[in-house]
Protein backbone atom coordinates (compact mmCIF):
# COMPACT_ATOMS: atom_id res chain seq x y z
CA UNK A 1 0.00 0.00 0.00
CA UNK A 2 1.34 3.42 -0.96
CA UNK A 3 1.82 5.67 2.06
CA UNK A 4 -0.51 8.50 1.15
CA UNK A 5 -0.18 11.85 2.97
CA UNK A 6 -2.57 12.02 5.91
CA UNK A 7 -3.93 15.48 5.05
CA UNK A 8 -4.56 14.31 1.48
CA UNK A 9 -6.52 11.28 2.69
CA UNK A 10 -8.65 13.37 5.04
CA UNK A 11 -9.51 15.81 2.24
CA UNK A 12 -10.30 13.04 -0.26
CA UNK A 13 -12.57 11.33 2.24
CA UNK A 14 -14.45 14.58 2.72
CA UNK A 15 -14.76 15.03 -1.05
CA UNK A 16 -15.74 11.49 -2.03
CA UNK A 17 -17.67 10.36 1.05
CA UNK A 18 -19.16 6.89 0.36
CA UNK A 19 -16.96 6.47 -2.77
CA UNK A 20 -13.79 6.97 -0.74
CA UNK A 21 -13.17 3.25 0.08
CA UNK A 22 -13.28 2.34 -3.63
CA UNK A 23 -10.91 5.22 -4.40
CA UNK A 24 -8.51 4.00 -1.71
CA UNK A 25 -8.60 0.42 -3.00
CA UNK A 26 -7.56 1.63 -6.45
CA UNK A 27 -4.06 2.26 -5.10
CA UNK A 28 -3.64 -1.50 -4.72
CA UNK A 29 -5.17 -2.16 -8.12
CA UNK A 30 -3.68 -2.66 -11.56
CA UNK A 31 -1.87 0.27 -13.15
CA UNK A 32 -3.14 0.68 -16.69
CA UNK A 33 -0.59 1.36 -19.42
CA UNK A 34 -1.18 2.62 -22.92
CA UNK A 35 0.43 3.80 -26.13
CA UNK A 36 -0.81 6.17 -28.79
CA UNK A 37 -0.20 5.46 -32.48
CA UNK A 38 1.54 8.30 -34.33
CA UNK A 39 -0.85 9.19 -37.14
CA UNK A 40 1.95 11.03 -38.94
CA UNK A 41 3.59 7.66 -39.56
CA UNK A 42 0.55 5.73 -40.74
CA UNK A 43 -2.90 4.52 -39.83
CA UNK A 44 -3.95 2.65 -36.71
CA UNK A 45 -5.12 -0.19 -38.94
CA UNK A 46 -1.64 -0.53 -40.43
CA UNK A 47 -0.08 -0.50 -36.97
CA UNK A 48 -2.48 -3.10 -35.59
CA UNK A 49 -1.59 -5.44 -38.45
CA UNK A 50 2.09 -5.16 -37.59
CA UNK A 51 1.90 -4.71 -33.80
CA UNK A 52 4.01 -7.22 -31.88
CA UNK A 53 1.85 -6.80 -28.75
CA UNK A 54 -1.09 -8.97 -27.78
CA UNK A 55 -4.43 -7.79 -26.40
CA UNK A 56 -4.32 -4.16 -27.49
CA UNK A 57 -7.64 -2.58 -26.51
CA UNK A 58 -8.87 0.94 -27.37
CA UNK A 59 -8.64 3.92 -25.04
CA UNK A 60 -12.20 5.31 -25.31
CA UNK A 61 -11.39 9.01 -25.52
CA UNK A 62 -8.49 8.83 -28.00
CA UNK A 63 -8.99 7.27 -31.44
CA UNK A 64 -5.35 6.21 -31.74
CA UNK A 65 -4.80 5.15 -28.10
CA UNK A 66 -4.53 1.52 -26.98
CA UNK A 67 -4.04 -0.20 -23.63
CA UNK A 68 -1.34 -2.88 -23.57
CA UNK A 69 -0.70 -5.71 -21.13
CA UNK A 70 1.59 -5.12 -18.17
CA UNK A 71 4.07 -7.76 -19.39
CA UNK A 72 4.77 -5.91 -22.65
CA UNK A 73 7.77 -3.59 -23.10
CA UNK A 74 6.95 -1.29 -26.03
CA UNK A 75 9.69 1.14 -25.01
CA UNK A 76 12.30 -1.45 -26.01
CA UNK A 77 10.84 -2.25 -29.42
CA UNK A 78 12.29 -0.72 -32.63
CA UNK A 79 8.86 0.80 -33.33
CA UNK A 80 9.46 3.13 -30.40
CA UNK A 81 12.71 4.45 -31.87
CA UNK A 82 10.97 4.89 -35.22
CA UNK A 83 8.33 7.10 -33.61
CA UNK A 84 5.53 4.73 -34.55
CA UNK A 85 3.87 5.33 -31.19
CA UNK A 86 4.22 7.34 -28.00
CA UNK A 87 3.89 5.61 -24.64
CA UNK A 88 1.39 7.73 -22.73
CA UNK A 89 -0.66 7.38 -19.57
CA UNK A 90 -4.25 6.80 -20.80
CA UNK A 91 -5.96 9.56 -18.76
CA UNK A 92 -3.34 12.01 -20.04
CA UNK A 93 -4.61 11.44 -23.60
CA UNK A 94 -7.93 13.14 -22.83
CA UNK A 95 -6.98 16.88 -22.76
CA UNK A 96 -5.41 17.00 -26.24
CA UNK A 97 -8.30 14.95 -27.64
CA UNK A 98 -10.76 17.57 -26.33
CA UNK A 99 -8.62 20.38 -27.78
CA UNK A 100 -9.69 19.12 -31.23
CA UNK A 101 -6.81 20.76 -33.11
CA UNK A 102 -7.20 20.80 -36.89
CA UNK A 103 -4.80 21.02 -39.86
CA UNK A 104 -3.86 24.57 -40.75
CA UNK A 105 -4.58 26.09 -37.35
CA UNK A 106 -2.27 27.94 -34.96
CA UNK A 107 -1.99 25.96 -31.75
CA UNK A 108 -0.05 26.48 -28.53
CA UNK A 109 0.87 23.81 -25.99
CA UNK A 110 1.98 26.14 -23.23
CA UNK A 111 3.41 23.67 -20.68
CA UNK A 112 4.44 20.96 -23.08
CA UNK A 113 7.23 18.73 -21.69
CA UNK A 114 7.88 15.89 -22.01
CA UNK A 115 5.79 16.01 -25.19
CA UNK A 116 2.96 13.49 -24.95
CA UNK A 117 0.22 16.02 -25.55
CA UNK A 118 2.29 18.00 -28.08
CA UNK A 119 2.86 14.93 -30.23
CA UNK A 120 -0.82 14.02 -29.88
CA UNK A 121 -1.84 17.50 -31.08
CA UNK A 122 0.61 17.17 -33.98
CA UNK A 123 -1.09 13.95 -35.09
CA UNK A 124 -4.37 15.84 -35.36
CA UNK A 125 -2.74 18.72 -37.27
CA UNK A 126 -1.15 16.47 -39.93
CA UNK A 127 1.91 18.74 -40.21
CA UNK A 128 -0.25 21.65 -41.43
CA UNK A 129 -0.36 24.95 -39.56
CA UNK A 130 1.77 26.24 -36.68
CA UNK A 131 2.31 24.27 -33.48
CA UNK A 132 4.17 26.20 -30.78
CA UNK A 133 5.18 23.92 -27.93
CA UNK A 134 6.77 25.57 -24.94
CA UNK A 135 8.50 24.43 -21.77
CA UNK A 136 9.88 26.78 -19.13
CA UNK A 137 12.56 24.39 -17.78
CA UNK A 138 15.51 24.03 -20.15
CA UNK A 139 16.32 20.36 -19.45
CA UNK A 140 12.69 19.35 -19.96
CA UNK A 141 12.49 21.52 -23.09
CA UNK A 142 15.35 19.46 -24.55
CA UNK A 143 13.39 16.24 -23.90
CA UNK A 144 10.35 17.84 -25.53
CA UNK A 145 12.40 18.71 -28.61
CA UNK A 146 13.76 15.16 -28.83
CA UNK A 147 10.25 13.71 -28.75
CA UNK A 148 9.09 16.13 -31.44
CA UNK A 149 11.97 14.87 -33.57
CA UNK A 150 11.28 11.18 -32.89
CA UNK A 151 7.66 11.53 -33.94
CA UNK A 152 8.57 13.11 -37.30
CA UNK A 153 6.80 16.43 -36.68
CA UNK A 154 7.51 19.12 -39.27
CA UNK A 155 5.44 22.12 -38.15
CA UNK A 156 6.54 22.58 -34.53
CA UNK A 157 8.37 25.52 -33.00
CA UNK A 158 9.86 24.35 -29.69
CA UNK A 159 10.55 27.18 -27.25
CA UNK A 160 12.01 27.47 -23.76
CA UNK A 161 10.23 30.54 -22.40
CA UNK A 162 8.10 31.82 -19.55
CA UNK A 163 4.38 32.16 -20.25
CA UNK A 164 4.71 35.86 -19.45
CA UNK A 165 7.28 36.42 -22.20
CA UNK A 166 5.30 34.44 -24.74
CA UNK A 167 2.26 36.58 -23.93
CA UNK A 168 4.28 39.66 -24.85
CA UNK A 169 5.18 38.14 -28.22
CA UNK A 170 1.82 36.60 -29.21
CA UNK A 171 -1.32 38.73 -28.90
CA UNK A 172 -4.64 36.92 -29.50
CA UNK A 173 -2.76 34.86 -32.10
CA UNK A 174 -3.66 31.22 -31.42
CA UNK A 175 -6.80 29.37 -32.45
CA UNK A 176 -6.40 26.81 -29.66
CA UNK A 177 -4.32 26.65 -26.49
CA UNK A 178 -3.67 23.72 -24.19
CA UNK A 179 -2.65 24.53 -20.63
CA UNK A 180 -1.60 21.26 -19.03
CA UNK A 181 -0.67 23.12 -15.89
CA UNK A 182 2.11 22.28 -13.44
CA UNK A 183 0.29 20.88 -10.43
CA UNK A 184 0.66 19.03 -7.13
CA UNK A 185 0.53 15.70 -8.99
CA UNK A 186 -1.93 13.93 -6.70
CA UNK A 187 -3.30 11.95 -9.62
CA UNK A 188 0.12 10.38 -10.15
CA UNK A 189 0.61 9.09 -6.59
CA UNK A 190 -0.16 5.56 -7.77
CA UNK A 191 2.52 5.73 -10.49
CA UNK A 192 5.07 7.92 -8.71
CA UNK A 193 5.44 7.42 -4.97
CA UNK A 194 8.03 10.21 -4.87
CA UNK A 195 5.20 12.65 -5.60
CA UNK A 196 3.70 11.64 -2.24
CA UNK A 197 6.83 12.77 -0.42
CA UNK A 198 6.79 16.15 -2.18
CA UNK A 199 3.12 16.83 -1.46
CA UNK A 200 1.87 19.36 1.08
CA UNK A 201 -1.18 21.63 1.44
CA UNK A 202 1.18 24.57 1.02
CA UNK A 203 2.41 23.21 -2.32
CA UNK A 204 -1.18 22.80 -3.49
CA UNK A 205 -1.74 26.50 -2.84
CA UNK A 206 1.50 27.45 -4.60
CA UNK A 207 0.42 25.45 -7.63
CA UNK A 208 -3.02 27.06 -7.64
CA UNK A 209 -1.46 30.53 -7.59
CA UNK A 210 0.90 29.59 -10.43
CA UNK A 211 -2.00 28.20 -12.46
CA UNK A 212 -3.83 31.52 -12.15
CA UNK A 213 -0.82 33.31 -13.64
CA UNK A 214 -0.42 30.82 -16.49
CA UNK A 215 -4.10 30.95 -17.42
CA UNK A 216 -4.04 34.75 -17.52
CA UNK A 217 -1.11 34.55 -19.95
CA UNK A 218 -2.98 32.03 -22.08
CA UNK A 219 -5.95 34.40 -22.30
CA UNK A 220 -3.75 37.11 -23.79
CA UNK A 221 -2.62 34.74 -26.54
CA UNK A 222 -5.99 33.23 -27.52
CA UNK A 223 -7.99 34.84 -30.31
CA UNK A 224 -11.69 35.68 -29.92
CA UNK A 225 -13.72 32.54 -30.57
CA UNK A 226 -10.75 30.34 -29.71
CA UNK A 227 -10.72 27.21 -27.55
CA UNK A 228 -8.75 26.83 -24.31
CA UNK A 229 -8.35 23.44 -22.65
CA UNK A 230 -7.08 23.41 -19.08
CA UNK A 231 -5.91 20.20 -17.44
CA UNK A 232 -4.09 18.89 -14.39
CA UNK A 233 -3.10 15.50 -12.98
CA UNK A 234 -4.34 16.30 -9.48
CA UNK A 235 -7.52 15.88 -7.43
CA UNK A 236 -7.09 19.14 -5.49
CA UNK A 237 -10.20 21.35 -5.82
CA UNK A 238 -8.14 24.54 -5.57
CA UNK A 239 -6.23 23.48 -8.71
CA UNK A 240 -9.24 22.19 -10.65
CA UNK A 241 -12.75 23.60 -10.23
CA UNK A 242 -11.17 26.37 -8.15
CA UNK A 243 -8.72 27.39 -10.88
CA UNK A 244 -11.49 27.49 -13.49
CA UNK A 245 -13.89 29.42 -11.23
CA UNK A 246 -11.24 32.02 -10.41
CA UNK A 247 -10.33 32.34 -14.10
CA UNK A 248 -13.97 32.87 -15.08
CA UNK A 249 -14.32 35.54 -12.40
CA UNK A 250 -11.40 37.41 -13.93
CA UNK A 251 -12.44 36.75 -17.56
CA UNK A 252 -16.17 37.01 -18.05
CA UNK A 253 -15.79 36.58 -21.82
CA UNK A 254 -15.21 32.83 -21.40
CA UNK A 255 -17.76 30.04 -21.19
CA UNK A 256 -17.37 26.41 -20.20
CA UNK A 257 -18.15 24.14 -23.15
CA UNK A 258 -20.40 21.17 -22.46
CA UNK A 259 -18.59 18.22 -24.03
CA UNK A 260 -19.31 14.51 -24.34
CA UNK A 261 -18.15 12.43 -21.39
CA UNK A 262 -17.03 8.85 -21.90
CA UNK A 263 -17.98 5.98 -19.63
CA UNK A 264 -16.33 6.34 -16.23
CA UNK A 265 -15.68 10.08 -16.54
CA UNK A 266 -17.19 12.19 -13.74
CA UNK A 267 -18.66 15.66 -13.79
CA UNK A 268 -16.82 18.51 -12.18
CA UNK A 269 -18.32 19.40 -8.81
CA UNK A 270 -19.54 23.02 -8.50
CA UNK A 271 -19.32 23.13 -4.70
CA UNK A 272 -15.65 22.16 -4.87
CA UNK A 273 -14.84 25.45 -6.63
CA UNK A 274 -14.58 27.12 -3.24
CA UNK A 275 -13.74 24.07 -1.17
CA UNK A 276 -12.49 25.33 2.17
CA UNK A 277 -13.50 28.91 1.38
CA UNK A 278 -16.10 30.96 3.24
CA UNK A 279 -19.67 30.91 1.94
CA UNK A 280 -22.35 33.54 2.65
CA UNK A 281 -22.85 32.29 6.18
CA UNK A 282 -19.07 31.81 6.72
CA UNK A 283 -19.21 28.04 6.80
CA UNK A 284 -17.10 25.57 4.84
CA UNK A 285 -18.49 25.18 1.32
CA UNK A 286 -18.22 21.38 1.49
CA UNK A 287 -20.63 21.45 4.44
CA UNK A 288 -22.70 24.23 2.88
CA UNK A 289 -23.88 21.91 0.12
CA UNK A 290 -25.81 19.82 2.62
CA UNK A 291 -26.70 22.32 5.32
CA UNK A 292 -26.94 25.90 4.08
CA UNK A 293 -30.44 27.39 3.83
CA UNK A 294 -29.25 30.52 2.07
CA UNK A 295 -31.14 30.57 -1.25
CA UNK A 296 -28.14 32.14 -3.02
CA UNK A 297 -25.93 29.16 -2.26
CA UNK A 298 -27.62 26.82 -4.72
CA UNK A 299 -25.93 23.44 -5.27
CA UNK A 300 -23.33 23.43 -2.55
CA UNK A 301 -21.82 26.88 -2.85
CA UNK A 302 -22.92 30.02 -4.63
CA UNK A 303 -25.00 29.36 -7.71
CA UNK A 304 -23.64 32.64 -9.06
CA UNK A 305 -20.52 34.32 -7.85
CA UNK A 306 -19.15 37.54 -9.25
CA UNK A 307 -21.18 37.15 -12.43
CA UNK A 308 -20.34 33.54 -13.29
CA UNK A 309 -22.57 30.49 -13.27
CA UNK A 310 -20.93 28.03 -10.87
CA UNK A 311 -23.28 25.26 -11.97
CA UNK A 312 -21.53 25.22 -15.36
CA UNK A 313 -18.55 23.57 -13.65
CA UNK A 314 -20.53 20.34 -14.00
CA UNK A 315 -19.44 20.40 -17.63
CA UNK A 316 -15.78 20.02 -16.65
CA UNK A 317 -14.40 16.49 -16.35
CA UNK A 318 -12.76 14.48 -13.59
CA UNK A 319 -11.08 11.11 -14.11
CA UNK A 320 -10.76 9.00 -10.95
CA UNK A 321 -8.67 5.80 -10.90
CA UNK A 322 -11.48 3.79 -9.30
CA UNK A 323 -13.83 4.70 -12.17
CA UNK A 324 -11.65 4.67 -15.32
CA UNK A 325 -8.68 2.64 -16.55
CA UNK A 326 -6.20 5.42 -15.91
CA UNK A 327 -4.77 7.77 -13.30
CA UNK A 328 -6.29 10.92 -11.82
CA UNK A 329 -6.91 13.83 -14.15
CA UNK A 330 -9.06 16.93 -14.53
CA UNK A 331 -9.90 18.97 -17.61
CA UNK A 332 -12.08 21.88 -18.63
CA UNK A 333 -12.92 23.07 -22.14
CA UNK A 334 -13.41 26.84 -22.42
CA UNK A 335 -14.54 29.01 -25.31
CA UNK A 336 -13.56 32.66 -25.66
CA UNK A 337 -16.47 34.72 -26.91
CA UNK A 338 -16.20 36.73 -30.09
CA UNK A 339 -15.45 36.19 -33.76
CA UNK A 340 -12.64 37.10 -36.11
CA UNK A 341 -12.82 38.16 -39.73
CA UNK A 342 -11.34 36.23 -42.64
CA UNK A 343 -7.60 36.69 -42.80
CA UNK A 344 -7.33 37.52 -39.09
CA UNK A 345 -3.67 37.41 -38.02
CA UNK A 346 -3.48 38.48 -34.40
CA UNK A 347 -0.47 40.32 -33.00
CA UNK A 348 3.11 39.16 -33.42
CA UNK A 349 5.68 41.34 -31.69
CA UNK A 350 8.27 40.76 -34.41
CA UNK A 351 6.13 39.67 -37.34
CA UNK A 352 6.95 36.61 -39.40
CA UNK A 353 10.33 34.92 -39.63
CA UNK A 354 12.29 35.72 -42.78
CA UNK A 355 13.89 32.76 -44.48
CA UNK A 356 16.77 32.48 -46.91
CA UNK A 357 16.73 32.01 -50.65
CA UNK A 358 17.03 28.41 -51.87
CA UNK A 359 19.95 29.52 -54.05
CA UNK A 360 22.02 29.81 -50.85
CA UNK A 361 21.77 26.08 -50.14
CA UNK A 362 23.04 24.43 -53.33
CA UNK A 363 24.43 21.50 -51.34
CA UNK A 364 20.98 20.69 -49.96
CA UNK A 365 19.33 21.04 -53.36
CA UNK A 366 21.85 18.60 -54.82
CA UNK A 367 21.19 16.13 -51.99
CA UNK A 368 17.46 16.46 -52.57
CA UNK A 369 17.80 15.78 -56.33
CA UNK A 370 19.96 12.73 -55.70
CA UNK A 371 18.08 11.26 -52.74
CA UNK A 372 14.41 12.28 -52.68
CA UNK A 373 11.41 11.80 -54.93
CA UNK A 374 9.77 14.84 -53.35
CA UNK A 375 10.70 18.53 -53.34
CA UNK A 376 10.65 19.81 -49.78
CA UNK A 377 11.06 23.39 -50.97
CA UNK A 378 8.08 23.30 -53.33
CA UNK A 379 5.64 26.07 -52.40
CA UNK A 380 7.98 26.91 -49.52
CA UNK A 381 9.86 29.92 -50.82
CA UNK A 382 11.35 31.81 -47.89
CA UNK A 383 10.78 28.88 -45.50
CA UNK A 384 14.40 27.76 -45.22
CA UNK A 385 16.24 28.95 -42.13
CA UNK A 386 19.90 28.68 -41.19
CA UNK A 387 21.38 28.46 -37.69
CA UNK A 388 25.09 28.54 -38.44
CA UNK A 389 25.59 25.47 -40.62
CA UNK A 390 22.27 23.90 -39.58
CA UNK A 391 19.39 24.07 -42.03
CA UNK A 392 15.70 24.03 -41.09
CA UNK A 393 12.47 23.96 -43.07
CA UNK A 394 10.06 26.30 -41.28
CA UNK A 395 6.30 25.87 -41.36
CA UNK A 396 4.66 28.43 -43.64
CA UNK A 397 4.16 31.84 -41.99
CA UNK A 398 6.15 30.89 -38.91
CA UNK A 399 6.34 33.67 -36.29
CA UNK A 400 9.66 35.41 -35.88
CA UNK A 401 11.98 33.77 -33.36
CA UNK A 402 13.70 37.04 -32.55
CA UNK A 403 14.00 37.41 -28.78
CA UNK A 404 12.85 33.83 -28.13
CA UNK A 405 14.80 30.85 -26.84
CA UNK A 406 14.09 28.33 -29.56
CA UNK A 407 15.29 24.73 -29.64
CA UNK A 408 13.61 23.70 -32.88
CA UNK A 409 12.12 25.85 -35.65
CA UNK A 410 10.26 23.43 -37.86
CA UNK A 411 11.95 20.43 -39.47
CA UNK A 412 15.70 20.10 -39.01
CA UNK A 413 16.93 19.15 -42.49
CA UNK A 414 20.61 18.66 -41.72
CA UNK A 415 24.09 20.17 -41.82
CA UNK A 416 25.60 22.24 -44.62
CA UNK A 417 29.20 21.14 -45.02
CA UNK A 418 31.84 22.11 -47.56
CA UNK A 419 30.56 20.94 -50.94
CA UNK A 420 28.09 18.48 -49.41
CA UNK A 421 25.01 18.15 -47.26
CA UNK A 422 24.52 15.67 -44.42
CA UNK A 423 20.86 14.91 -43.64
CA UNK A 424 19.61 14.98 -40.08
CA UNK A 425 18.03 12.15 -38.12
CA UNK A 426 14.92 14.35 -37.86
CA UNK A 427 14.60 14.38 -41.65
CA UNK A 428 14.77 10.59 -41.81
CA UNK A 429 11.99 10.24 -39.24
CA UNK A 430 9.83 12.77 -41.11
CA UNK A 431 10.09 10.91 -44.44
CA UNK A 432 8.27 7.85 -45.73
CA UNK A 433 9.70 5.08 -47.88
CA UNK A 434 7.92 6.40 -50.96
CA UNK A 435 9.59 9.82 -50.50
CA UNK A 436 13.11 8.52 -51.20
CA UNK A 437 14.85 6.96 -54.19
CA UNK A 438 16.77 4.38 -52.18
CA UNK A 439 15.83 2.56 -49.00
CA UNK A 440 16.94 -0.52 -47.13
CA UNK A 441 14.44 -2.61 -45.20
CA UNK A 442 15.75 -4.09 -41.96
CA UNK A 443 14.07 -7.42 -42.51
CA UNK A 444 14.25 -8.83 -39.00
CA UNK A 445 14.05 -7.68 -35.42
CA UNK A 446 17.70 -8.68 -35.03
CA UNK A 447 18.75 -6.51 -37.99
CA UNK A 448 16.81 -3.57 -36.62
CA UNK A 449 18.45 -3.90 -33.23
CA UNK A 450 21.87 -4.21 -34.86
CA UNK A 451 21.24 -0.97 -36.75
CA UNK A 452 20.03 0.78 -33.59
CA UNK A 453 23.20 -0.30 -31.79
CA UNK A 454 25.35 1.36 -34.48
CA UNK A 455 26.56 -1.67 -36.40
CA UNK A 456 27.43 -1.45 -40.08
CA UNK A 457 25.48 -3.68 -42.45
CA UNK A 458 26.12 -5.24 -45.84
CA UNK A 459 23.96 -4.31 -48.80
CA UNK A 460 24.06 -4.54 -52.58
CA UNK A 461 23.01 -1.43 -54.42
CA UNK A 462 24.03 1.93 -55.78
CA UNK A 463 26.11 4.14 -53.54
CA UNK A 464 24.54 7.05 -51.72
CA UNK A 465 22.10 7.85 -48.95
CA UNK A 466 19.51 5.24 -47.96
CA UNK A 467 16.47 5.62 -45.76
CA UNK A 468 16.60 2.71 -43.31
CA UNK A 469 13.18 1.23 -42.64
CA UNK A 470 11.72 -1.41 -40.34
CA UNK A 471 8.41 -2.96 -41.36
CA UNK A 472 7.99 0.00 -43.68
CA UNK A 473 8.56 2.70 -41.02
CA UNK A 474 11.57 5.01 -41.37
CA UNK A 475 14.09 4.68 -38.57
CA UNK A 476 17.25 6.53 -39.71
CA UNK A 477 19.88 7.01 -42.42
CA UNK A 478 22.55 4.80 -43.88
CA UNK A 479 25.13 5.63 -46.56
CA UNK A 480 26.26 2.89 -48.92
CA UNK A 481 29.77 2.64 -50.30
CA UNK A 482 31.32 -0.56 -51.61
CA UNK A 483 28.48 -2.82 -50.38
CA UNK A 484 28.99 -1.56 -46.83
CA UNK A 485 26.14 0.45 -45.32
CA UNK A 486 27.67 3.04 -43.02
CA UNK A 487 25.45 3.54 -39.99
CA UNK A 488 24.25 7.12 -39.44
CA UNK A 489 21.98 6.40 -36.49
CA UNK A 490 22.92 9.12 -33.92
CA UNK A 491 25.53 7.92 -31.45
CA UNK A 492 23.68 9.47 -28.54
CA UNK A 493 20.62 7.31 -29.28
CA UNK A 494 22.35 4.00 -29.84
CA UNK A 495 21.31 1.10 -27.65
Amino acid sequence: MIQLPQDFMIRMQGMLKEAYPAFLRSYDGEKHQALRVNMLKGTTEDFLEKAPFANLTPVPWEQSGFYYDSGETPGKHPFHEAGVYYIQEPSAMAPAAYLEAKPGERVLDLCAAPGGKTTQIASYMRNEGILVCNEIHSARAKILSENVERMGIRNALVSNETPQHLAEVFGEYFDRILVDAPCSGEGMFRKNEEACNEWSPENVQLCADRQDEILDCADLMLRPGGRLVYSTCTFAPDENEGSIARFLERHLEYQIVAVHKYEGMSEGVPEWAYYGADCHDHRNVAECGNQCDNSECGDGGRAKRDGIDIKALRHTIRLFPHLVHGEGHYLAVLQKQGEVSDGYQGFLQNGLQNGINTKEVKEFLQFQRETLHIDLTENAEGCLLKFGDQLYLMPKDMPSIKGLKVLRAGLHLGTLKKNRFEPSHALALALKKEDVKQSMELESDANARAYLSGMTLNHNGEKGWYLMTYQGYSIGWGKLAGQVMKNHYPKGLRK
